[in-house]
């Protein structure tokens, strides 16, 4: 089950990052354009964030019941610190990755409240770009690209 859930999580953050490309692109296409919020804007937002949120929950399912490292990790948290791979899964990347959605619903929240079309895309832009960058620190490169490569 452990390996399943993590090749999902794993292959999910491909889709995350081809949304957030679609969505970025969205948004700083109507911000920079002056164009009109359509419903392909709101959308390309919606996905992005729905992805994220998908992405939380296999990662919160892998972080409390499945990871034999995150399970590690949380019996002795203070020696954990000491190790670099236990210390990132354990915290920076949880970390990260919350903030990453925190920073994504505000987007879209703060999208959809602005009073006009220019502003609804600027706030886009701008909340999705530092999701995307807390993302991008987070995300563990280093580990296979896709399950089963080495």
């Amino acid at each position: 089950m452990y390996l399943s859930i993590l090749a999902i999580h794993n292959i999910m953050r491909w889709l995350v990052i081809i949304l957030a490309i679609f969505a970025l692109y969205s948004a700083y296409r109507g911000w920079i354009g002056k164009r009109e919020w359509k419903k392909s804007d709101k959308l390309s937002g919606l996905l992005f964030t729905i992805s994220l949120d998908i992405q939380l929950l296999l990662g919160i399912i892998l972080y409390f019941f499945l990871s034999p490292l995150t399970q590690g990790a949380l019996q002795d948290f203070g020696q954990a610190m000491a190790v670099y791979d236990l210390r990132f899964f354990a915290l920076e990347h949880a970390f990260y990755m919350l903030l990453a959605v925190i920073l994504a619903h505000l987007g879209n929240s703060l999208a959809k409240k602005a009073p006009e079309a220019v502003a609804k895309h600027r706030r886009a832009a701008v909340w999705f770009t530092l999701a995307v960058l807390v993302l991008l620190v987070g995300i563990p490169w280093w580990r296979p690209l896709l399950p089963g490569l080495n």
